[in-house]
């Protein structure tokens, strides 16, 4: 009950091993491996999809709205209504710190 690891060497740097070799010796192996294939990326995360948008007049903001005036019986109500045409997204945002990739497959810091 309770665990469901594999047995056998997978893709993990850290996972065990089934081979009567030294496990220690075979985890730094797969984990030295596994960095070499991929020398040009990065853990960080620089740049990100803004969620922001500009509207006709320049105006960032995530949402946009436009009062109206509604006449129902003789009186006027105020009502607001969700303008969703001639908005442009600001697009990709460059990050002020960058963050780690959610998939990063190493443990940094263990509490």
């Amino acid at each position: 009950m309770g665990g469901s690891g594999s047995k056998s060497k997978g893709f993990w740097p850290f996972s065990g091993s089934v081979s009567g070799e030294d496990p220690i010796k075979d985890g730094e192996e797969q984990s030295m491996a596994r960095v070499r294939s991929f020398t040009g990326a990065t853990p960080f995360v620089l740049t990100r999809r803004s969620s922001l948008y500009f509207d006709e007049d320049g105006d960032l903001a995530h949402e946009f709205y436009e009062e109206t005036i509604v006449t129902k019986n003789g009186r006027k109500k105020a009502k607001l209504k969700r303008i969703q045409k001639n908005l442009t997204p600001q697009g990709i945002i460059k990050l002020e710190i960058p963050c780690i990739h959610v998939d990063f497959p190493v443990v940094l810091c263990e509490a």
